[in-house]
């Protein structure tokens, strides 16, 4: 069975990483009345995770893209799950703001990974 290629596997893993990663930074907001300590435990806990699967993205990836593209990736990614996480499971709207916002770093993506 043939190899899958390296973008695909670097962004799948960092695809899933951000899904635990933005449930370790942002999912204890909705328990505000859960101690500190325990949501920062909890986090650590979810965070090691996110790291088990990012470390190797880049590693894999690096290479067949370069750091400054692997960062943009990552934050085209970050923004997009952060998206999905606000609307569906903080019950947050997105307005017009947010998607031009986000429009600019589309654009700043853009210039990352035209060739020139």
């Amino acid at each position: 069975m043939p190899a899958l290629p390296v973008p695909v596997v670097t962004i799948g893993l960092l695809v899933l990483s951000n899904l635990f990663m933005t449930f370790a930074w942002y999912g204890h907001l909705k328990y505000k009345a859960a101690p500190l300590v325990a949501v920062i435990l909890v986090s650590w806990g979810i965070a090691f995770f996110e790291y088990l699967l990012q470390v190797p993205a880049n590693r894999i990836g690096y290479g067949h893209f370069s750091a400054a593209q692997l960062k943009t990736i990552q934050e085209v990614i970050t923004l997009t799950v952060f998206c999905a996480f606000s609307v569906l499971y903080l019950k947050e709207p997105l307005h017009w703001n947010h998607a031009l916002g986000f429009g600019f770093i589309a654009l700043g993506a853009f210039f990352i990974f035209h060739r020139w």
